[in-house]
C-alpha cells in the first residue's frame, strides 16, 4: 500500500509540474474597469468586486468585458440607476488576501460585493478550513458594514486541458468540495452564493476553444460573460431589485427550503444555482442546521457595453465646443472611464 502511494504522489506531482508548464504564467494584468457605468439619473449603487484573476477579468483586453464591468453594465440596467465599480480582485490571490481586498473595498462603502475566489487555494494546497474561514469572515465583515455579499463558489478546476488524469479527477473533487463548503459558510454568515463550477464545467469542456483564454486556464470574454450572465440576478436580487414574481420558489424548476448542508451539495451539481439563507416558521434553523432557499435563477442577458459620456456631475462641452468623437476616440475614452450608457 506504501510503494502504490508512493507512485500515485510521484504521479500527481510530474502532472502538475507537466500543467504548470504548459499553461505557464498568463501576461500582462487586468485591464482596469472601475468607474460609473449607465448614464442614468437616481443615486450611485456602488458595487464592488473582489477575488483572483476570474474575478479581476485576466485575460480580457477590453475593460468593458471584465466581469465586473459586465455585472456593473447589466445591474445598471435592471435597476435603471448609474454603478459605480470598484474591483479590488488581484491575479494570484488566494483567500489569504481577502482581509486586505475587503478594507480596500469598504473605502468604496460599497452597497453590494461580488467575490470570487478558490481556485489558487485548491491549486495550492491551502487547508479547505483555513481557506472557508476567510471566506466566511469576509462575508461577515462586508455585511456587517452594512453590503450585500453574493459569492461566485470555485469553478471546477477538472475541466482544464493542460491537466491529465487522475490528477484532473482529484482537481474536479477538490474543487467541488471546497465549492459546497464554501456556500455553507457564506449562507451561515449572511449572504448567498452561485455556482460557477457546475456551470462552466461542461460548456467548457463542450467548447474549450470558446470559453477558455489563450492560456487554457483562463476563461475568454465569452466565459466571463458566461459567468456574469449567472451571477447578475443574484446581484440585483440581494438589493432586493428582481421581479417579485420570479421571488417564489418554483417546485417545477427544482427550487425549494433545504438545510443548508444539502442545498450546498444539489448546488455544486448543477450550475447558476443560487442558495441563500430563509426562514421557516419563523426561525433560521431546524433540526439538520440552518434553512436555505435553493434557487435556478434565469441567466439574465446582459446588454453589450457602449461608451458613455463622463461622469456625474462634470461639466460637458456645449454643442459645437468641440468635434464630436469618433469611435476610435469613443472606445479610448471607455477603457479610461470604464464607463457604459
Amino acid at each position: 500500500m506504501g510503494l502504490l502511494t508512493g507512485a500515485l504522489a510521484a504521479v500527481l506531482y510530474t502532472e502538475a509540474k507537466i500543467a504548470r508548464r504548459t499553461v505557464g504564467e498568463p501576461d500582462g494584468e487586468p485591464p482596469t474597469a472601475d468607474g460609473v457605468y449607465g448614464d442614468l439619473p437616481g443615486d450611485l449603487i456602488r458595487l464592488a468586486v473582489i477575488g483572483d484573476s476570474s474575478a479581476a477579468g485576466l485575460g480580457v483586453a477590453d475593460p468593458m468585458r471584465t466581469p465586473g464591468a459586465l455585472l456593473a453594465c447589466g445591474l445598471a440596467a435592471v435597476a435603471e440607476r448609474p454603478v459605480h465599480l470598484t474591483n479590488v480582485a488581484k491575479s494570484g490571490a488566494q483567500s489569504g488576501d481577502l482581509e486586505r481586498q475587503v478594507t480596500l473595498a469598504l473605502a468604496a462603502e460599497p452597497d453590494v460585493a461580488m467575490i470570487m475566489v478558490g481556485a489558487n487555494d485548491v491549486t495550492h494546497q491551502v487547508r479547505p478550513a483555513d481557506s472557508v474561514r476567510r471566506l466566511e469572515q469576509a462575508t461577515r465583515r462586508l455585511i456587517a458594514s452594512g453590503c450585500e455579499v453574493v459569492v461566485g463558489t470555485c469553478p471546477d478546476l477538472g475541466t482544464i486541458e493542460p491537466i491529465a488524469q487522475p490528477l484532473r479527477y482529484l482537481a474536479r473533487q477538490w474543487s467541488r468540495s471546497l465549492a459546497a463548503a464554501q456556500t455553507i459558510a457564506v449562507v451561515e454568515a449572511g449572504g448567498r452564493t452561485v455556482s460557477i463550477g457546475a456551470l462552466l464545467g461542461p460548456e467548457f469542456a463542450a467548447r474549450p476553444g470558446d470559453l477558455f483564454g489563450p492560456d487554457r486556464f483562463h476563461p475568454s470574454e465569452e466565459g466571463y460573460s458566461t459567468a456574469a450572465m449567472a451571477l447578475l440576478p443574484s446581484v440585483c436580487a440581494a438589493l432586493d431589485l428582481w421581479p417579485l414574481d420570479e421571488e417564489r420558489p418554483d417546485s417545477f424548476r427544482g427550487e425549494g427550503v433545504l438545510p443548508v448542508a444539502v442545498a450546498a451539495v444539489e448546488a455544486v451539481e448543477e450550475g447558476g444555482t443560487e442558495v441563500a439563507g430563509t426562514q421557516v416558521a419563523g426561525s433560521e434553523r431546524g433540526p439538520r442546521g440552518r434553512w436555505a432557499l435553493l434557487r435556478h435563477r434565469r441567466r439574465q442577458r446582459i446588454p453589450a457595453p457602449t461608451p458613455g459620456q463622463g461622469a456625474p456631475g462634470e461639466e460637458q462641452p456645449a454643442d459645437g465646443d468641440s468635434p464630436a468623437a469618433g469611435p476610435d476616440e469613443e472606445r479610448a475614452e471607455a477603457a479610461r472611464t470604464g464607463r457604459v450608457s
